[in-house]
């Protein structure tokens, strides 16, 4: 019962469903109430017209009836007196018309569907509008009013679209509603193509509806359409301004007002869109407004997005956000004072901010976010420390805060059943978990965050390219990983797609593993130019290490050092702790190849703990592959040669650490990996007379050589 009070409302403002629909919904809140009403629309659609009168008479009437729903102030009381009121005043042929169209409707549903089609209670032109009668007992309705189409109204869920005209209480039901699903939950709200046809068919009755521009310019962006968004966002203050709803706004008569914030907002739509040049244009004339104005909140919002547009351009743009952080503290406005100051971490973290700072920033803004209930910029706050962690190397502490967002309770207010659970900072955390599971080899969990988020974010939605991004860089790696260079070589096209960059240093990737190491040095030095002049300091720190791999196959192993020295330093200038560990464990590897196994060793101990606690799978493997060659080297032992290794303690050690590196490797499938470390083992158990176990190792790598039928690089060529 209480399902179905609270399904009244609802289905009193919204527009009309079919029977079918509208029987089903209530059958989901109350079987028994539904079934009533089935027996009671088929003993009059299919009696005479007396039945349906006979209805009206014993309904109870709102004056009456003070302990049912039905009281005189109660929603259903309200409603059953503007029905009997309508109803009253009919004449004889108008009731019959009524009964008529009753059949229609119920008759209809057992009938053929009707394409989704809503068979109106009211079938021809002279129809009555039972919807326009005013409530009060002495009103006078005159033949035109009731003779106009029956609005579709109380007998339509609101996902299915309308046809012919809305009351005005409808309409702006119907849109408050589409705009908070496109907010919160855009998979629950009509399709792109459904939501366009019922706006162009309200708009078609009423041109001059300002809301239902403004709607059509959200939908327009969810399908990236840059012709329809602009124009339906200029009819919305074109409408907005002739209509005067508009209000005033600091001393200013709205005329103004809407002038000024339709330049913004088609600067922030041509932002969206990569139109720099249009965006600032438009943001030059929203600042003059507001200043002739003398607007102060519409100049801080501008403000804002002059330096986001700085942002995108890739310019340096801390000093705007700084004014901008100070002004809106200024003038008391904690919105845009608290994305100021998240932009500004965020550009701290690029530029080598340390940590402890940024996050102490993050957590004055966390309590301004709290104080203020801004659960949004809440969101945003946990989104962007996790990925600062993630940054940083600290995987743990990553995983740790994007659990907090994903079981954190929304503060916003939950309308029509819903959460606000698809903003881009969930995409960006759901994005991280993925990867973070990928990176330990757990595919199948994988699998379902993907799934999850191709769920809550369609291909067609603003966000989407986060999960496609993310999905193609898992499952390109996946395939580097697993030796499936062929698989690889396609998804490069698609990544470049949607981050040219992250593709083009992907693209070299595969050129080096199928050794045409020309074309890949010369990819690696234009994106490493390219890097370097827009400050990506991870990626020109990648394209090192890459550059330095080169180097082994090519000039030398002391030609790399230079280049790892630098990346080093970059890292640990920019505290990037996992991408230090990965280029100590490439110096590491070049000083083993260049005869001070010793030193490697050394060297190696200080990246492995940070390794072994928040690097991936792969990492994990390889660097333990590594410490055992080490180990080794140390011990004097050398491939090929039969006979005692100096040091047994060592070589015991080297056994282990191989042991574990192929626990690694077999997570994750990586039979090259594998094989090489196969035939270590074999090497090392001959060389301490274990004769049983040197030859399990030799088959193990003999089936491996067979399946991949490829030649094996050599050991001492390969981190």
């Amino acid at each position: 019962i209480r399902r179905l009070n609270k399904l009244i409302l609802p289905l009193q403002q919204g527009p009309d469903l079919t029977l079918g629909q509208f029987l089903k919904t209530v059958e989901e809140c109350c079987p028994q109430t539904a079934y009533a009403v089935k027996l009671r629309l088929h003993e009059m659609a299919d009696g005479e017209l007396k039945d349906m009168e006979y209805f009206f008479s014993t309904l109870p009437t709102p004056f009456t009836a003070f302990d049912t729903e039905a009281y005189k102030t109660s929603v259903v009381g309200l409603f059953m007196r503007h029905m009997l009121l309508a109803y009253n005043k009919l004449s004889f042929s108008q009731v019959y018309k009524l009964y008529k169209s009753l059949q229609h409707y119920y008759h209809s549903h057992y009938a053929k569907p009707m394409d989704g089609q809503v068979p109106a209670l009211v079938a021809d032109d002279s129809e009555m509008d039972l919807t326009s009668i005013e409530d009060t007992v002495g009103d006078r309705v005159d033949k035109e009013e009731l003779d106009t189409p029956l609005h579709e109204s109380e007998l339509r869920s609101d996902n299915t679209p309308s046809r012919g005209p809305l009351s005005q209480k409808q309409a702006e039901y119907f849109l408050a509603r589409q705009a908070y699903l496109l907010k919160n939950d855009e998979n629950k709200a009509l399709k792109p193509a459904a939501l366009q046809e019922e706006l162009n068919n309200m708009l078609k009755f009423n041109p001059d509806f300002a809301e239902a521009h403004y709607l059509n310019y959200l939908n327009s962006m969810r399908v990236q359409d840059i012709f329809l968004s602009a124009h339906s966002l200029l009819h919305y203050f074109d409408r907005l301004i002739l209509s005067g709803n508009d209000g005033k706004s600091n001393g200013d008569e709205g005329y103004g007002r809407s002038l000024r914030y339709a330049a913004l907002n088609l600067a922030s739509l041509h932002c969206r869109f990569g139109h720099y040049q249009q965006a600032d244009l438009a943001l030059q004339e929203a600042i003059r407004i507001a200043q002739e104005s003398n607007d102060h909140v519409c100049l801080q919002h501008c403000l804002s997005w002059l330096y986001t547009l700085e942002q995108m351009k890739g310019s340096d743009s801390t000093v705007l956000t700084e004014d901008s952080v100070k002004m809106a503290a200024h003038f008391c406005l904690p919105y845009l004072a608290s994305l100021g100051i998240q932009s500004l971490v965020q550009q701290g973290a690029t530029q080598g901010k340390t940590a402890h700072k940024l996050m102490d920033a993050l957590k004055d803004t966390d309590i301004l976010h709290w104080k203020h209930s801004l659960s949004e910029l809440i969101e945003i706050s946990l989104a962007q420390t996790t990925s600062i962690w993630r940054m940083y190397g600290k995987s743990t502490m990553s995983l740790q805060q994007a659990q907090l967002l994903l079981n954190m309770s929304s503060l916003e207010p939950v309308n029509f059943g819903v959460q606000q659970n698809n903003t881009e900072a969930f995409a960006v955390v759901l994005c991280h978990l993925a990867e973070l599971h990928a990176e330990q080899g757990l595919y199948g969990a994988v699998s379902e965050i993907i799934q999850h988020l191709k769920e809550q974010f369609p291909p067609h939605t603003q966000h989407a390219k986060l999960w496609m991004l993310c999905d193609l860089k898992i499952q390109f790696e996946r395939h580097m990983n697993e030796g499936k260079y062929h698989l690889a070589e396609p998804l490069v096209t698609a990544i470049t797609a949607l981050n040219q960059l992250e593709g083009l240093y992907r693209k070299a990737q595969v050129l080096k593993a199928v050794n045409r190491s020309t074309e890949a040095y010369h990819i690696l030095q234009q994106l490493q130019a390219r890097c370097e002049k827009t400050k990506c300091t991870e990626m020109v720190i990648r394209v090192m290490l890459s550059t330095a791999e080169l180097h082994w196959e090519s000039s030398g192993f002391s030609t790399a050092l230079p280049v790892l020295l630098q990346a080093l330093a970059l890292a640990r200038q920019h505290h990037l702790q996992s991408l230090a560990s990965e280029t100590i464990l490439h110096l590491a590897f070049t000083q083993l190849m260049l005869g001070v196994p010793e030193q490697a060793l050394n060297v190696l101990h200080e990246a492995i703990e940070p390794i072994l606690a928040h690097r991936a799978v792969m990492d994990k493997g390889r660097a333990m592959l590594l410490a055992a060659r080490c180990q080794i080297a140390v011990a004097g032992f050398k491939p090929n040669r039969q006979g005692q290794a100096a040091d047994l303690r060592l070589a015991a050690s080297a056994l282990d650490t191989l042991n574990e590196a192929a626990a690694y490797f077999s997570q994750l499938n990586c039979k090259e990996r594998l094989r090489d470390v196969h035939y270590l083992q074999a090497q090392l158990h001959r060389s301490l007379g274990q004769i049983l176990e040197s030859n399990k190792s030799a088959m193990l790598f003999r089936l491996l050589d067979q399946e991949l039928q490829s030649p094996a690089p050599p050991v001492s060529m390969r981190l």
